[in-house]
C-alpha cells in the first residue's frame, strides 16, 4: 500500500510539473504554427517571447543544459507576473531579415508578423496580458527574429534583446524597416565563428548559408542612431564571476531621459555561446524592466 501511494504521489507530481508548460498552435496562411508557454495566474502580466536559434525549437531552447539556461527566468516569471512563450520557427528556422538565407522559412516567405501578432492577441484575450509590456529575447537566428520584430512591428514590442546576432548587412536586408527607436540590448562574443563580431558571412555547415551580417559595432550604432544618440557610450566592466570560462564582459550603454536605452554587452573571448559571468535571460529581463 505504501509503495502504491508513493507511486501515485510521483505520478501526480510529474503531471503537475509537466502541466506547467502548455502547447498550442495557430493557423497562419495555411501553415500550423506552434508555441509553448507557461501561463500567468494574474491579469496584466508582461509577455516575454524566448526565441530559439536556427535548427532549434522552443522546447529545445527551454531544456538546453538540462533547463539551467531558462530555469531562473522561469522562477522569476512566477514571482513577477510574467507569461513566458517559447514559439517554434517554421521547419526550425525563422523568416527573419536575411535576404539570401536558404532556409524554407525565408524561401517560402513565412508571415512571422502575423504569427507574433496573433499570439499577442491570443494571450491578451485569454490571459489579459499587458499589451504595453511585450518583449522578445532571442539567440542566434532567434536574435535575428528579435531584430525583425523591432524593425517591422515596433508598435507591438516594448524592447528586445538579441544574443550572438548582428543585423544583416545592408545588401542582405529584405525587411521593411519602420525606423522606430526602441530599447535594444545586444550580447555578442568577440571570437564568435558563426556570427562574426567584425561582420561577414554566416554559415551553419556546408549547406546552410544565411548571408552577410554587419559588424556588432555597426549593429549597435544602428539602434543608437535611431534613438538620437551621438558621441561615445558609457563603458562599464562587469565583474569576472567565472575566471575559468576565459571571458570578460564590457558593457556599453547609451541612456538618456526620454530616449530608449541601447546597450551592448561585449563578451571578450566569447564564441557562439552564453558567458558564464551573467545569466543572459535575467540580464535581458533587467533591461526590459529598465525600459
Amino acid at each position: 500500500m505504501k509503495k502504491t501511494l508513493t507511486l501515485l504521489f510521483f505520478i501526480c507530481t510529474f503531471q503537475l510539473a509537466s502541466a506547467q508548460i502548455l502547447t498550442d498552435s495557430l493557423t497562419i496562411e495555411n501553415h500550423a504554427r506552434s508555441y509553448h508557454y507557461i501561463p500567468s495566474t494574474k491579469p496584466k502580466a508582461a509577455l516575454v517571447f524566448i526565441l530559439h536559434g536556427s535548427q532549434g525549437d522552443g522546447l529545445m531552447t527551454r531544456n538546453s543544459g538540462n533547463g539551467k539556461d531558462t530555469k531562473r527566468i522561469e522562477e522569476l516569471a512566477k514571482k513577477e507576473n510574467v507569461l513566458l512563450v517559447y514559439p517554434n520557427g517554421y521547419k526550425r528556422y525563422w523568416n527573419e531579415c536575411r535576404k539570401t538565407a536558404n532556409s524554407a522559412a525565408n524561401q517560402e516567405n513565412i508571415n512571422e508578423e502575423a504569427f507574433f501578432g496573433q499570439m499577442i492577441t491570443y494571450f491578451k484575450e485569454k490571459y489579459q496580458i499587458d499589451e504595453k509590456k511585450v518583449f522578445a529575447v532571442g539567440t542566434s537566428g532567434g536574435g535575428h527574429m528579435a531584430y525583425k520584430l523591432a524593425l517591422t512591428m515596433p508598435e507591438k514590442f516594448r524592447a528586445i534583446t538579441a544574443i550572438i546576432a548582428n543585423l544583416p548587412d545592408t545588401n542582405n536586408l529584405d525587411c521593411a524597416e519602420k525606423h522606430v527607436a526602441k530599447p535594444v540590448m545586444i550580447i555578442n562574443g568577440t571570437l564568435d565563428p558563426i556570427n562574426p563580431y567584425q561582420g561577414g558571412e554566416v554559415k551553419l555547415g556546408p549547406t546552410v548559408n544565411l548571408g552577410f551580417v554587419r559588424s556588432t559595432d555597426r549593429t549597435f550604432d544602428y539602434w543608437a542612431s535611431l534613438a538620437g544618440y551621438k558621441g561615445e557610450p558609457t563603458l562599464e566592466k562587469l565583474p569576472d564571476n567565472d575566471p575559468n570560462d576565459h571571458k570578460t564582459i564590457e558593457k556599453y550603454t547609451f541612456k538618456a531621459k526620454k530616449k530608449p536605452e541601447v546597450t551592448l554587452l561585449k563578451v571578450i573571448g566569447g564564441k557562439h555561446d552564453y558567458p558564464n559571468d551573467i545569466d543572459v535571460y535575467l540580464e535581458a529581463w533587467a533591461f526590459f524592466m529598465r525600459n
